[in-house]
């Protein structure tokens, strides 16, 4: 009798842990998924998987290295966002406004056309605001448009591997 509960708590912990895991998992997921749609804060979905580890678990491995370094990356994760759009736009001749016009662009561009407006958004953002502000012909404008796709692309890329790598830590550390 003792060791059939024995067995049927042991069940229940494994089940508990499985969904502990999973509900950790899903938020990484949703992380990635901030990538392409970026209403949703990437980086607040992957440190709400550490803090939720930290509750379902223990918070024991993360010690200050960890935190310093999973900081360090969020960090990364910021400029690389900023810095890939802006070369993207820059390396085709576009200025300021272009950079507004696609970073307005990426925000709105989902909403309008849900499946493709991620990428027309800061193409479109940035050929209007180029077009309105600094009055460059179509054509220029168009190239800049292009530009902001290059670095949304870009940057898209970076900060997948940069998540990538906060997520492989957290795992190192944990596992």
């Amino acid at each position: 009798m003792i060791n059939h509960n024995w067995r049927i708590m042991l069940g229940v912990f494994e089940l508990a842990e499985s969904l502990y895991w999973g509900i950790i998992i899903i938020l990484f997921i949703i992380s990635f998924i901030g990538l392409v749609y970026p209403i949703i804060p990437s980086v607040l979905f992957i440190f709400a998987a550490f803090i939720l580890y930290g509750f379902l678990f223990t918070f024991e491995p993360f010690n200050w290295l960890f935190w310093l370094i999973q900081s360090l990356f969020l960090i990364l994760l910021f400029g690389a966002d900023y810095v890939a759009n802006m070369i993207g736009v820059k390396k085709y001749g576009g200025s300021k406004a272009g950079i507004w016009g696609s970073t307005i662009g990426l925000l709105v561009g989902p909403f309008i056309i849900p499946l493709f407006g991620i990428i027309i958004g800061p193409f479109i953002g940035a050929i209007i605001a180029e077009l309105i502000v600094n009055k460059k012909d179509f054509k220029d404008a168009v190239k800049i448009g292009f530009g902001s796709v290059v670095g949304f692309i870009s940057s898209v890329i970076t900060k997948g591997i940069i998540q990538g790598v906060m997520i492989g830590y957290f795992l190192l550390v944990v596992l």
